[in-house]
């Protein structure tokens, strides 16, 4: 066992498979400082129709709770229409992240429209809601557009409680862990209506790891050992049962899979037993599987904890 699976008390093992969470790319139109996968312009993994089409097959098969659609920015894969279309014609829920800017990019403006119609819920990247501390993380202009595009969203009607879901997320700047999720979004609410007549319906606080872009910040800076510390220290054993891992299979741009988005940043595999590759999934391999783990895991354990759906423990 490592240090994590002391720290638990024994090896993590999976309870079931709630959310299929589907990475369709890692091409983005943005850098941000905190990405795990280091997502950019530059990177050009993208999932292809053929992939797309034997995860409908899965999903149908396994009929998970959610299909979770994230990135690179979802909308940059010429594919990911039929992708949807396919799933929710299947009467399959689907969630889709989005950095909100990339649905101004040439060819990608009637994404609102389009994910109304399909009824898609949004998990939208909005880690401040003042503008010079989203533009530090993601670039010069990032919040002028991400605002623009929250206001089409509401347009078309998330946010205003009709069944179209609009939840924001929150990352922290630098070396902290998240403030408490209800108080900060509270915060939210209050800030982004009172400045741009915004609404969303939760903001999800999500944890930074260490690792990708953050880790190398944090190296940079000489904070690496001093966050490690933070998480070490913050650990919350009652976060334990909710960790994502344990209900959800993670599946990359290029079919492969993975026990969650970080594991898949760092290219750790799955347990010997539970095959790895899209063709062969076996839905009973995978339910009690164990988990593999490292010190990154500690992210997800500390304080309130941290999951791809915000805070475990609210």
């Amino acid at each position: 066992m490592n240090a994590f699976d002391h720290k638990i008390g024994g090896p993590l093992r999976a309870a079931g498979l709630d959310i299929l969470q589907v990475n369709v790319g890692l091409k983005c139109n943005q850098a941000c400082i905190h990405c795990h996968l280091e997502c950019s312009p530059a990177r050009e993994e993208l999932m292809d129709r053929s992939t797309m089409e034997r995860l409908v097959d899965l999903a149908e098969a396994a009929r998970p709770g959610l299909v979770d659609i994230t990135g690179g920015a979802p909308e940059l894969n010429p594919h990911l229409k039929e992708f949807i279309t396919a799933l929710t014609d299947r009467g399959l829920a689907v969630q889709s992240r989005t950095n909100l800017s990339a649905m101004e990019e040439p060819g990608a403006d009637d994404y609102p429209e389009f994910f109304a119609e399909k009824g898609v819920a949004l998990v939208a990247s909005m880690p401040c809601y003042l503008e010079e501390n989203v533009n530090r993380m993601r670039g010069e202009r990032c919040y002028a557009s991400s605002v623009r595009m929250l206001k089409r969203l509401n347009e078309v009607g998330y946010g205003r409680g009709n069944g179209l879901t609009l939840d924001l997320v929150f990352n922290p700047g630098g070396p902290d862990l998240p403030p408490g999720q209800e108080c900060l979004e509270k915060d939210y609410k209050r800030e982004l209506f009172a400045r741009h007549g915004v609404v969303f319906d939760r903001l999800l606080t999500i944890t930074n790891l260490p690792i990708g872009r953050f880790l190398r910040m944090l190296e940079e800076q000489g904070r690496d050992r001093e966050y490690l510390d933070l998480l070490d220290g913050s650990f919350n054993p009652a976060t334990v049962d909710g960790l994502m891992c344990r209900h959800q299979v993670n599946v990359g741009w290029d079919g492969r899979l993975y026990d969650c988005d970080f594991n898949q940043a760092l290219k750790i595999g799955t347990d010997p037993d539970a095959p790895d590759q899209l063709a062969d999934f076996d839905l009973a391999a995978w339910i009690g599987r164990r988990i593999a783990t490292g010190p990154h895991c500690l992210g997800c354990t500390a304080g309130a904890g941290s999951s791809c759906g915000g805070a475990i423990e609210v």
